[in-house]
């Protein structure tokens, strides 16, 4: 399988390549030349496989001629090596779990795969290779984590100043080792143009080993596809087979994996892309008028997004066909003050504490469940432990949410990160000086 560029269709490379250089210098991001289908006796016999039989066969129908088959059946077993359970609230509306890995979030299922891959690809005496990445509260951490440790790597994370939460900050800026952090006197869409500006920097990646772990490298996208195939098998044991999904949408690279899948052949009647104020693709869904603006900060930080890389994914998918899409997804914006309202509901009815970007998936699936006849199930994926937002919690609410050996484990650690401002230059000094 090789993998073009979003700007340049004839521009193709291997999946190794792909990985290593994140992002190709035309500025586009990498898309699979062929999205392969799905054996119809896989999808329809799903439910008789396990997390990682499913992902094993999603990943080989992308990478078969990448990675050896022994090797990638235990590099996705090590990787998907905790449960994502779809816990029914009631007979129709399921909330799918996906922070029981090690940060506590649906993204170390990307992260724990990517940094697999790349240290199979890395050889012995090859040059240090420096992963940077910008996040908004969760990616960090997964990332931080899934790479800790890894021989001949190193990461560098870049966080909004004040726009994370303690425990997500403690996940960044505690594990040392391999593991640096910056915090930028900025919004995550300051550290996202950071990252991209070292990528398209011809003097620092002849000094340095570039790659990102952000979910503009295809090898965070293809792992967030295994959950869905496998909600899908969870629902279906159930005799449930019309399945729609609401996701949490901040960068979209969440919903891109959804509809990668979809693509792949997973029998989906809709898909909610489920943001907050953050709403540049439900205005263009709304307008056909696709126009960025600056981030603003809300409760559900991770989606604290205002021009979204993944968009231009979601488009290729659909080869730029807006109607078609509009077929297929559905969006919705929430503010802070529904967010609030939308967890004292899930509590209220379902005895059931979420953070505020489940909140926010739960109340668009069940606007859309009011708006149309839809009777079959409402997967609504629930992103990150609600222990990792503690501030927005009445005390009552705060009161019953478990907090994790793992975090109680991060008190009292000491915070390592250094303090930049939102300029480039600034940044590539701070680079080259560390090296």
């Amino acid at each position: 399988m090789k993998f073009y560029s979003t700007n340049n269709k004839d521009l193709r490379v291997s999946f190794k390549e792909a990985v290593f250089n994140s992002m190709p210098l035309d500025k586009g991001l990498y898309m699979p030349e062929v999205i392969p289908q799905l054996p119809t006796d896989f999808i329809d016999h799903i439910e008789k496989y396990s997390l990682t039989e499913i992902a094993y066969e999603v990943a080989s129908a992308l990478l078969k001629d990448e990675i050896r088959a022994e090797d990638l059946k235990a590099l996705v077993a090590e990787a998907a090596n905790f449960n994502a359970p779809a816990v029914a609230l009631d007979d129709h509306t399921f909330v799918l779990e996906l922070f029981h890995g090690p940060s506590l979030a649906f993204k170390d299922f990307g992260a724990r795969f990517m940094s697999r891959v790349m240290g199979y690809f890395l050889k012995d005496g090859e040059q240090l290779l420096d992963v940077l990445v910008a996040t908004s509260g969760d990616t960090g951490g997964a990332v931080a984590l899934g790479f800790l440790g890894v021989p001949n790597t190193r990461v560098t994370i870049l966080y909004p100043k004040g726009k994370v939460s303690p425990i997500q900050e403690q996940q960044l800026t505690t594990l040392g080792q391999n593991i640096r952090a910056i915090e930028i006197d900025g919004t995550f869409d300051d550290c996202q143009a950071l990252v991209k500006a070292a990528f398209a920097d011809e003097e620092l990646n002849k000094k340095f080993r570039l790659t990102s772990a952000n979910s503009i490298n295809i090898s965070r996208l293809i792992p967030q596809t295994f959950y869905y195939f496998n909600a899908y098998a969870q629902l279906k044991r159930k005799g449930i087979k019309d399945v729609v999904f609401s996701v949490p949408s901040g960068n979209f690279g969440n919903i891109g994996a959804g509809l990668l899948a979809y693509k792949m052949g997973l029998p989906v009647k809709q898909f909610i892309a489920a943001t907050n104020v953050n709403d540049t693709v439900p205005r263009f869904l709304e307008t056909g008028v696709y126009e960025t603006k600056p981030s603003v900060q809300t409760y559900a930080n991770a989606m604290d997004v205002g021009a979204p890389s993944n968009w231009v994914r979601i488009m290729d998918l659909f080869g730029g066909d807006t109607e078609t899409l509009k077929k297929v997804v559905t969006a919705y914006r929430y503010n802070d003050e529904e967010t609030l309202a939308g967890i004292k509901t899930i509590d209220e009815k379902y005895n059931y504490i979420t953070c505020p970007h489940t909140a926010i998936a739960y109340l668009a699936a069940d606007k859309y469940r009011n708006e149309t006849d839809f009777e079959g199930g409402i997967v609504f994926l629930s992103t990150a432990h609600s222990c990792k937002f503690p501030d927005i919690f009445p005390a009552e609410l705060a009161a019953k949410i478990e907090i994790p050996t793992s975090v109680k484990e991060l008190e009292g650690r000491t915070k390592q990160a250094d303090e930049l401002g939102v300029d480039f230059e600034g940044f590539k000094k701070w680079l080259e000086s560390k090296n």
